[in-house]
């Protein structure tokens, strides 16, 4: 890597969802001294960045996601003090960290929303939000007809027959981006957690924020497609509005007073032009690729999202950024279709995604190998299984990640109870059990990611691809040499020439890859 790069250009994230990482306090909820006592497990671990899910002021009807103040810790995960500690720690280690920013809505408990409620139609506390009046004789129908993310109606009325915007929880009413407060005081609350010393942001619903004029009626074809994914044949118009590049242009503006700092969009934006045009150097510095996420576990369509992803990255001529889970996702292990199946899969697209040039994420509990949790509907948590049916609920890749011990709450607190039940049969999956197996898991992420930051085959930023059998694919960084092999077929392969690495699972005869496998090799140019 050139020494003009940026820290973030090939960097390995680690997605921190704070509610299930590590409790300090026995109330069963991760917290941040839960984080700090655990630092020593990610530098160990070989991440070079954390993003910290919400931690601010908030009522929790969306897990934080539903901010009362921004500029202020919640009791539930400690205080302005414990953040600073944390922050102190991870860059004596070498770790930076960047944290969440949710510019599109706020929580109907923030001051301004409380305001809003007892000011007159049409008053300046409501012009922060987006009120409207109803249609029908009595006002009684929503404005439009958009629907939430989380389903159900996207407008709530309120005592005095408006009605106001929320994408997602009624909890969270939409800002008005039009309004010159709000750009203020997102800006206020950036300057706050800088000075304090974070790296940078990841921003949330990043390509919501503007609305289009005169809030037209959505084909609701596009919510059925994905309520979050602006279609490629259905435009969205509750999201991807060209204002919201105003607001980036915006955001970019103040990181360039802090050198060395970056922010990541999670844009759901399958059009690649549309996508580049978030990457322009007065925008974003990075934007979640989420192809690999959207797409199963097979060569040749694995091969097309790599190949769709390096050019949107090329062309705008930044990195890309990689991600295969996240609190919003089900597991790999569980999406690749569970047990002994679904961890091989899981194994073996680790590899492909840490192969890759660019930027990548890692949600926590990835690295041990966890699934999606199957929980009673009484501990069901997440907004969005109260109003789309907990089928679309998002509690199960949330569980707390197990530490030690054969049995819950596996070192995760020293409480009885944790916010979600943790399965007993998580004891094979704990940090302490995989840490001293070599074939586990996380010692393959270890391996993986000790390669990746130290070995020069994984120079460059250039992708070419091998001929392969069917069912298969081998690419190489075109400038240090790696060779990565996937083999999604049902019979094994034999390798490309080459040195090997590292496989995700034993090789067989020395040089065949088995089904549902991937290796690294190494041949110099």
């Amino acid at each position: 890597m050139s020494t003009a790069s940026p820290w973030w250009h090939d960097a390995v994230f680690y997605q921190v969802y704070v509610r299930s990482f590590a409790d300090s306090d026995g109330d069963g909820v991760g917290d941040l001294e839960g984080i700090r006592s655990r630092l020593g497990y990610l530098e160990l671990l070989g991440v070079d960045a954390l993003w910290l899910t919400p931690f601010y002021r908030s009522p929790m009807a969306d897990h934080g996601y539903d901010i009362a103040d921004a500029r202020d810790v919640d009791p539930l995960f400690g205080d302005l003090a414990a953040f600073d500690a944390l922050v102190a720690e991870a860059h004596e280690r070498g770790i930076k960290v960047t944290i969440d920013l949710v510019p599109n809505h706020t929580s109907v408990r923030h001051e301004w929303f409380t305001a809003a409620l007892t000011a007159l139609p049409g008053s300046p506390e409501r012009e922060r939000y987006i009120f409207r009046e109803g249609l029908g004789l009595a006002g009684e129908i929503p404005p439009n007809n958009w629907v939430s993310a989380f389903g159900g109606p996207a407008w709530t009325r309120v005592p005095d027959g408006q009605w106001y915007l929320h994408l997602f929880a009624p909890e969270q009413p939409d800002l008005n981006w039009t309004n010159p407060e709000v750009h203020a005081d997102l800006e206020r609350t950036m300057r706050f957690w800088l000075d304090r010393g974070v790296d940078g942001f990841r921003i949330d619903v990043a390509h919501g924020m503007a609305k289009p004029p005169g809030l037209p009626d959505m084909d609701l074809r596009a919510a059925e497609a994905g309520s979050l994914i602006s279609g490629e044949q259905i435009p969205d118009p509750r999201f991807d509005n060209d204002g919201v590049h105003d607001i980036h242009q915006m955001i970019r503006k103040v990181l360039d007073d802090y050198p060395d700092t970056m922010a990541v969009g999670e844009i759901w934006v399958t059009d690649e032009q549309r996508l580049a045009r978030y990457l322009r150097p007065d925008e974003l510095h990075l934007a979640f690729n989420f192809r690999l996420v959207l797409t199963h576990f097979d060569a040749d369509a694995m091969r097309t999202a790599i190949e769709r992803s390096l050019a949107v990255a090329q062309a705008a001529g930044v990195p890309a950024t990689w991600t295969l889970g996240n609190h919003d996702v089900w597991r790999q292990v569980s999406r690749y279709g569970g047990g002994e199946q679904g961890v091989r899969r899981a194994r073996a697209m680790a590899l492909v995604e840490l192969a890759l040039p660019g930027v990548v994420y890692l949600y926590n509990g990835e690295e041990l190998g966890l699934d999606n949790v199957e929980l009673p509907e009484e501990a069901l948590t997440d907004p969005r299984a109260r109003t789309a049916g907990a089928h679309s609920g998002r509690d199960g890749c949330r569980v707390p990640l197990p530490w030690e011990g054969q049995e819950p709450p596996f070192g995760f607190t020293e409480g009885e109870r944790t916010w979600l039940p943790m399965p007993p049969e998580w004891a094979e999956l704990t940090v302490e059990a995989q840490l001293e197996d070599t074939d586990s898991t996380l010692s393959l992420y270890r391996r993986a990611l000790e390669l990746r930051a130290k070995h020069p085959a994984f120079a460059g930023d250039e992708v070419e691809w091998y001929g392969a059998p069917a069912g298969c694919f081998a690419l190489r960084r075109h400038a240090g040499g790696l060779i990565c092999a996937l083999n999604t077929s049902a019979a094994p392969v034999d390798l490309p020439p080459g040195e090997v690495l590292l496989s995700s699972v034993p090789l067989l005869e020395g040089r065949l890859l088995p089904p549902d496998s991937a290796a690294w090799l190494v041949r110099p140019s």
